[in-house]
């Protein structure tokens, strides 16, 4: 299995729903982050997108220098960019970053936000469109020149000059719990991500997702995302479970309740499911506890308990079929460390690696011609034979 941590650009702290123990997530600690998730052995980030995070694509791009190894998982909104500027941004990030990027694709699910960035389409339009957004993108980083003419979308000759240096392209991960969205994944997407439902819900999707993909000729493979509150026993990790919620009142959660109702993302329906906005019985299934969602949008559920049984809880969604688990914690500077010190010895963690064409050159060599074609190649001459050349020409010039 593979370890991702989480970078929080929309706000960090000790406890949630207060500002009290609230830290500023400026770029020297977003820094101080992914430098620690580089070095424990995290094989790469997330970066949340939407109106309430900083830019994830600036962000990401701002770390690659202070990183070695770390990926970064991205968001791409389809309706928010053309897919063959998307491409070229992908292609420019992975070639800088030595085959670092990975892609998470976000269609959104709150249409006052999306209203906002200009998006008016429906719940299944958007799935639509993201399946024409994702057709396009993939055949132009195959180096296709694609002409596509669809419902929501259409190019005409477009192509990449610039080849990434993860082949085919930087790999997409995608996240959607309704039927419109499933097929989205079975049809384009490498890696299926589920929010930190109770295992038996995420053996039904797995298990439903992959049979969508085999109609397709496909296989995925599949993550979740999580927090985590691991201690050394698990009387204090249940204690520091109900510290980080103690400040969250009755207002705070009905506030965040009247956002999520007009959410039409299937997911967050489900998270909302499993708390049903009340502090009773926020375990809701051995470990696995629903507190984070009374106020969180998106994963809402975090694994607690000592690192013995938090352990043999991730193993029981790997035996699932999840091989990636993305994960968090309050404040997540010290979660990283704490994490990675308490579970990492437990687990079969894959070790992050350079990419082997890391070296791969981050530009065309010699100026693109006419803006549109790489330079030819010539046949290479010796120094002898540019010099014999050279004193051909003065002569007849004499």
């Amino acid at each position: 299995m593979e370890m991702f941590w989480f970078i929080p650009t929309h706000g960090d702290g000790k406890y949630l729903g207060t500002t009290k123990g609230a830290r500023a997530v400026d770029f020297p600690y977003m820094k101080q982050i992914a430098q620690a998730a580089d070095q424990l052995g995290y094989s790469g980030v997330l970066l949340p997108t939407g109106k309430s995070c900083e830019d994830a694509w600036v962000t990401a791009s701002a770390l690659i220098s202070s990183t070695n190894k770390l990926k970064f998982l991205v968001a791409l909104r389809p309706g928010l960019m053309s897919p063959t500027l998307a491409a070229r941004m992908a292609s420019t990030f992975d070639r800088i970053s030595g085959g670092r990027l990975l892609i998470n694709i976000v269609t959104g699910g709150d249409p006052v936000e999306l209203a906002g960035e200009g998006v008016f389409l429906d719940h299944d339009a958007r799935y639509e469109l993201t399946d024409e957004f994702l057709h396009i993108w993939r055949k132009t980083l195959l180096h296709e020149e694609v002409t596509f003419e669809g419902k929501h979308l259409q190019v005409h000759g477009a192509s990449n000059l610039y080849p990434t240096i993860q082949t085919p392209y930087p790999p997409l991960y995608f996240g959607g719990s309704s039927s419109a969205g499933q097929q989205v994944a079975a049809e384009h997407v490498d890696v299926y991500l589920t929010w930190g439902e109770p295992p038996q819900q995420v053996k039904e999707k797995i298990e439903h997702v992959r049979q969508l993909a085999g109609q397709q000729g496909r296989t995925l493979r599949f993550g979740i995302r999580l927090h985590v509150i691991v201690r050394e026993t698990n009387e204090e990790a249940w204690d520091a479970a109900n510290q980080l919620i103690q400040y969250v009142d009755d207002s705070t959660i009905a506030a965040a309740r009247k956002v999520f109702a007009r959410y039409d993302s299937e997911g967050q329906r489900r998270m909302a499911q499993l708390h049903h906005s009340s502090r009773e019985s926020l375990e809701i299934s051995p470990n696995l506890w629903a507190g984070i969602g009374l106020v969180r949008g998106g994963a809402g559920t975090a694994l607690v308990g000592d690192p013995e049984t938090v352990a043999t809880r991730i193993k029981e969604y790997a035996e699932l079929g999840i091989e990636t688990f993305i994960l968090s914690g309050y404040p997540h500077l010290e979660e990283a460390y704490r994490t990675a010190e308490l579970l990492f010895p437990l687990l079969p963690i894959r070790q992050p690696q350079q990419h082997e064409n890391a070296q791969h050159p981050s530009s065309p060599l010699g100026e693109i011609i006419a803006n549109d074609r790489p330079p030819s190649h010539a046949a290479i001459r010796s120094t002898k034979e540019v010099t014999s050349d050279a004193k051909n020409t003065a002569r007849q010039h004499a």
